[in-house]
C-alpha cells in the first residue's frame, strides 16, 4: 500500500515524487510511456521552474543538460517592431537572472531519472480505471508494458497525466471547452539565423489572438511554433501549419529562414488554459499541471505552474496522511495554496490575452518600448515582479507609457 499513486511522470509528476521523498512519503510514479520520450512543447523553463529546481538542488545539473541558457526575452509587434527585456538583477530584484530552453525529451528524462532514484516507478503502465472501496478511492488498475492487468492500492491519486488526463475524465471533472483551450504546433529547425541567448514571442497579424515563438534549443537547433485560441483556430480556414509557413515566408522572417531546414514534421497539441479555475481536487484525488488546466493564457507556459502545484500537493498530502483523512475538505487546502500563488497572475494573463486581440494596443505598447528605454524598464520590472503584473492590464499602464 502506497501513500499515493502519482499518474504521469512529466514535470508535475516527477517533481511531486521528489518532494514526496523529502517529506518521507512513499509514492508510486506511473507513466504510460517509456523514458526518454518526446513531449510536444515550447521547451522553455521559466522563473518558477528555475526556483523549484534551485529548491530541489537540481539547478547545477540542469545547467549541464543539452539546451540553451536564456538571458533576454524579445517581444515583437504586429507591425514587426521589437524590444528586448533583459533578465537582470537589481537592488529590488532577487529573482532569476536566466532561464533555459531544454528539449522536453532531455529535461523530462532527467527529472524522471532523479525521481526514479528515490521513488518506486513503473514505465509503460497504462492506467485504465480508478478503484473504489466503500465509495472511496483505493487505487488504480491498468495494463503493464508486458500486457498484464495489475491493480495497485493507495488512498489517494495524484493526477499528473496531461491535458487528456484519464484521472480527470474517470472522476468526471474533465471538460474540454473551446473558450479556455488553445492549440499549438511545434517544429524543430536547424540553421535559423539570429538566435543567441533570447527567446522570441511575436504577436503577429497572421496569428491573432496568439503568437509565433522562436526559441534556441541547443546544438544550433530552434524550437519554433505558434499558439492560437481553439475558437479562433476553428474559425480560420487555414491550418496551423499553413499559418506558420506563411509567417516563415513573410518579408520580416524570410531572411532568417533562408538556409533553415525542418528537422521534423510539425506536431500539435491542446493547451487547457488557466483562464478558468477548474476543479483540481476532491475525495481521494488532486490534479496537477495540464490535468488541472494551469497553462498561462498569455505566454502558453505551463511547466513552472505544474512544478509549483507539485510542491503544494505534496505538502497537503503529508497533512492528509498524518490525519488519515483524504477527504475533499482536507485536500481543498491544495487549491487554496496553489491559486493563492498563481491565481492573480493567471487572471492578469487572461486579460492580457484578451488585449492581444487588438493589433493597435500591441503595436502601441511594443513600438513605444522599442524606442523608449523607460518603457522597457517598466515592462522588465513587471516580468521580474518588481512591479505588479496586473498593472499591465490597467488603462493607467497605457497612460504611463504614453507619457514616457
Amino acid at each position: 500500500m502506497y501513500d499515493a499513486i502519482i499518474v504521469g511522470a512529466g514535470p508535475a509528476g516527477s517533481t511531486a515524487a521528489l518532494y514526496a521523498n523529502r517529506l518521507g512519503l512513499k509514492c508510486l510514479l506511473l507513466d504510460k510511456a517509456v523514458f526518454p520520450r518526446d513531449k510536444i512543447c515550447g521547451d522553455a523553463l521559466s522563473g518558477k521552474s528555475v526556483r523549484i529546481m534551485e529548491e530541489l538542488n537540481l539547478i547545477h545539473e540542469i545547467e549541464k543538460l543539452n539546451g540553451s541558457e536564456i538571458n533576454r526575452i524579445t517581444f515583437g509587434s504586429p507591425s514587426n517592431k521589437h524590444f528586448d527585456v533583459h533578465l537582470k538583477a537589481s537592488e529590488k530584484n532577487h529573482h532569476i537572472t536566466k532561464g533555459y530552453v531544454i528539449p522536453r525529451e532531455i529535461f523530462d528524462n532527467y527529472l524522471f531519472k532523479k525521481a526514479d532514484e528515490v521513488t518506486d516507478t513503473k514505465q509503460g503502465f497504462i492506467v485504465k480505471n480508478i478503484v473504489f472501496e466503500n465509495g472511496k478511492i483505493c487505487g488504480v488498475e491498468g495494463i503493464t508494458k508486458d500486457g498484464n492487468k495489475e491493480t495497485i492500492g493507495a488512498p489517494i491519486i495524484i493526477g499528473c497525466d496531461g491535458a487528456n488526463s484519464i484521472i480527470a475524465r474517470r472522476l468526471g471533472v474533465y471538460k474540454m471547452d473551446m473558450k479556455n483551450t488553445s492549440v499549438a504546433i511545434r517544429q524543430y529547425y536547424e540553421g535559423v539565423r539570429g538566435l543567441t541567448n533570447q527567446i522570441e514571442l511575436h504577436y503577429l497579424r497572421e496569428v491573432k489572438p496568439g503568437y509565433f515563438w522562436l526559441f534556441p534549443a541547443g546544438d544550433g537547433k530552434a524550437n519554433i511554433g505558434i499558439g492560437l485560441s481553439k475558437s479562433a483556430a476553428k474559425q480560420d480556414n487555414r491550418t496551423l501549419k499553413q499559418i506558420m509557413d506563411q509567417i516563415i515566408a513573410s518579408p520580416y522572417f524570410q531572411e532568417r529562414f533562408s538556409n533553415a531546414k525542418p528537422l521534423e514534421k510539425p506536431s500539435g497539441w491542446n493547451l487547457p488554459m488557466g483562464s478558468t479555475h477548474r476543479k483540481n481536487y476532491g475525495d481521494g484525488f488532486m490534479l496537477l499541471g495540464d490535468a488541472a488546466g494551469l497553462i498561462d493564457p498569455f505566454t502558453g507556459e505551463g511547466i513552472g505552474n505544474a512544478m509549483v502545484a507539485a510542491k503544494y500537493a505534496m505538502n497537503v498530502l503529508q497533512k492528509a496522511k498524518n490525519q488519515d483523512n483524504y477527504s475533499e475538505k482536507v485536500l481543498k487546502e491544495y487549491d487554496a495554496l496553489l491559486w493563492g500563488e498563481i491565481g492573480k497572475e493567471l487572471r492578469t494573463s487572461t486579460k492580457l490575452q484578451s488585449l492581444s486581440k487588438s493589433s493597435f494596443l500591441l503595436n502601441f505598447v511594443i513600438n513605444r518600448a522599442a524606442r523608449n528605454e523607460e518603457v522597457q524598464e517598466i515592462i522588465s520590472g513587471m516580468l521580474s515582479n518588481e512591479i505588479p503584473k496586473d498593472e499591465l492590464s490597467s488603462p493607467l499602464f497605457y497612460f504611463k507609457i504614453l507619457l514616457s
